[in-house]
């Protein structure tokens, strides 16, 4: 009896000392098994619970004017972020915070309700948001070093300059044509947190100094400061709904002021529309109006299809091209090439580029970059819009001669009156003169360009005479006139397409478009008056405009007075004369 209860509980022992033996074998096969052939995923899983990443960015660079005053700045800040477990009651917080910072309750709310470790609750918050939100004391709250980007001029050269997002990178303007210059380097280090997502000692490394390069431009915040103010005064003046100003300089190309209104902020870009922050004068093409009437007279003097003393039939007002009439605001008889521009017909115009021909005139205007992009250094530029002579028809001809069935833009139609300024040769327009690291060492430079020979040196003191007769008496720019500089220009009168395709009635754009000193130019300067209702005549709009800029530029640049030319006629008494066709 006894030996077989033995028996039974040796048997049992047995049993259980197999299982055991089976579970131990078990539990090291699996160790062993997950310390061989998956240890390494395993503590890479446990170190990210534990272990996190964050980026640290260097401040972005400076952007100054042409003399070294700043226009965008990087200031030291911080950011508020917050620890969603940490916080007990989320509903209070959410209340407390968004009080302080201005933000809508319910959404706060219902971010602290997410499973992340970590949300943002303010990037780059000001000063007042800080103290506000550290005198709360509230638990999980996180401050973050960060940087802010500052235009201290606010409203000055917005468009140009542009702005960057919330995580520094540039987002319009030259922020964003020269973000991989201005934005700061980046660097990754690890920080160790608790099971709450609370952040303590890890091992850092000491970065080096991020920051990155500035931008410097040729823009001179005083004859931008000009331009704006001549702009804001025009519009308002004229109750318009937009203007757009350049001034470049001739001889090189430089930018000297690219202003634009209405105005936005860069501090505070959101608040403006979104079709505000483009650069107008660069992305936008419109039909230049009577401003082409340059072009066309240098083409056909040019060319030497008529000299600037040939005279043309104006037809008294009207004149018939096919099933098109083209007319004239005031009757004319004959007229020179001369008068044809200063008085700004549109049929005299018309009968110039009538005896070019299509295919020279189309190539002149393409030599003058019409059609084509400039190259300047600004995201988004436009090409405008120059059709092929092929599919031109005589009314084509006609209407491009006075502006019509051609778009340009801002920039192009500058250049090109900038190469008959410096003598036919024209340059390629830039903004930013160089860029320069941290020290000031310059490791960018833009150094003046030519393009191309568009017209003769010849040609171009002609045209330039025949800007000037504008502006003197009888002329339609006589209010672009300066008492101590020579000026010559050209006014422009566009009308608008209407939804329906056909010529605006009311709706114009009015512009002057100009040079000065006349026999040795510094400055080209260019005013468009986007729909202008008490007035729409560019003479009478935008040539006041252009007089201020002008005025206060060649001052500021201290150019020096010349005398105002004698009667045009001297120049053109050796010039060939000969009659069109008509």
């Amino acid at each position: 009896m006894k030996k077989n209860y033995y028996k039974k509980i040796r048997r049992r022992m047995l049993i259980v000392e197999i299982c055991i033996t089976l579970a131990m074998t078990g539990v090291l096969a699996r160790a062993a098994y997950i310390q061989i052939w998956e240890g390494a995923d395993l503590t890479e899983k446990a170190q990210r619970g534990y272990k996190g990443s964050l980026v640290s960015r260097g401040k972005r660079g400076s952007v100054y004017d042409a003399h070294y005053r700043e226009l965008a700045v990087t200031l030291d800040t911080q950011s508020i972020g917050i620890h969603p477990k940490q916080v007990k009651d989320r509903s209070a917080v959410a209340r407390r915070l968004s009080k302080v910072l201005r933000k809508n309750r319910k959404k706060l709310s219902r971010q602290l309700k997410t499973k992340r470790p970590f949300i943002w609750v303010k990037r780059q918050a000001t000063h007042d948001e800080l103290t506000a939100v550290k005198a709360l004391a509230l638990p999980g709250v996180v401050f973050k070093p960060a940087h802010s980007r500052i235009y201290p001029n606010q409203f000055l050269a917005g468009q140009v300059i542009g702005f960057t997002g919330v995580d520094g990178s540039g987002l319009e303007g030259v922020e964003f044509r020269y973000d991989s210059y201005l934005r700061g380097q980046t660097d990754r280090f690890t920080v160790l947190r608790d099971a709450r997502g609370r952040g303590f000692d890890a091992e850092q490394a000491v970065l080096p100094n991020y920051t990155g390069n500035n931008v410097v431009l040729t823009i001179d915040a005083n004859i931008q400061f000009v331009a704006e103010q001549a702009l804001e005064q025009t519009v308002k003046e004229f109750n318009a709904q937009s203007g757009i100003a350049l001034v470049m300089n001739p001889k090189t190309g430089a930018i000297l002021a690219m202003a634009h209104y209405p105005f936005i902020d860069p501090n505070n870009y959101r608040r403006f529309k979104r079709d505000r922050w483009r650069n107008r004068i660069v992305t936008d093409a419109f039909e230049p109006g009577s401003t082409m009437k340059i072009f066309t007279a240098a083409a056909a003097i040019e060319s030497k299809s008529c000299s600037a003393q040939s005279i043309f039939y104006c037809e008294n007002g009207s004149y018939r091209v096919g099933r098109n009439v083209i007319h004239d605001t005031h009757p004319r008889g004959w007229l020179t090439v001369a008068k044809i521009v200063k008085y700004s017909s549109n049929i005299g115009a018309a009968k110039i580029a009538g005896a070019m021909g299509r295919e020279t005139f189309h190539a002149l205007l393409a030599r003058f970059g019409f059609g084509s992009k400039t190259g300047i250094d600004c995201p988004g530029e436009t090409s405008g819009r120059l059709t092929s002579a092929r599919h031109w028809h005589p009314i084509d001809v006609a209407n491009i001669a006075f502006g019509q069935g051609v778009a340009v833009s801002a920039i192009q139609l500058v250049t090109a009156v900038s190469a008959i300024a410096n003598d036919g040769v024209m340059m390629k327009p830039y903004l930013v003169q160089a860029v320069t690291d941290q020290h000031g060492r310059i490791i960018k430079n833009t150094t003046p360009k030519p393009v191309r020979r568009v017209i003769s040196v010849r040609t171009a003191q002609v045209v330039r005479r025949i800007m000037a007769s504008v502006v003197d008496e009888g002329g339609t720019g006589t209010k672009a006139a300066l008492a101590s500089y020579t000026v010559g220009g050209k006014t422009g009168t566009a009308q608008k397409i209407d939804p329906d395709g056909s010529y605006s009635k009311k709706r114009f754009i009015a512009s002057f478009i100009g040079l000065a000193p006349v026999d040795n130019p510094k400055a080209v300067v260019f005013v468009a008056i986007d729909e202008p209702l008490k007035r729409h005549y560019g003479g009478t709009v935008a040539a006041p405009a252009f007089k201020r800029i002008t005025r206060a530029t060649l001052g500021y640049m201290a150019a020096s007075p010349s005398d105002k030319p004698a009667e045009l006629s001297p120049l053109f008494r050796k010039a060939a004369m000969r009659k069109s066709g008509t």
